[in-house]
């Protein structure tokens, strides 16, 4: 468990530091620089799921149309 920890606290010293450093040189608070990367996350997260839906629909919808026959007498 110490080993979860070590890494925990080495990501928030590390990780962290990157948007207050962003935050500093935008001129903005750390809290709102913070929102907006989990924002964007979730944004981009859900555009890719939203693509994959429709690629999926089409696929089922070509598979529906373009069906395929063993044989003449199939039509």
């Amino acid at each position: 468990m110490s080993l979860v920890y070590n890494i925990r606290h080495y990501l928030e010293r590390h990780g962290f530091y990157v948007s207050s450093r962003l935050a500093d040189r935008l001129g903005m608070r750390v809290k709102n620089v913070r929102i907006f990367f989990i924002y964007v996350s979730f944004a981009t997260f859900g555009v890719g799921f939203a693509i994959y839906l429709t690629l999926a629909f089409w696929l089922r919808l070509k598979d529906l149309v373009y069906a395929k026959r063993t044989s003449v007498f199939d039509l």
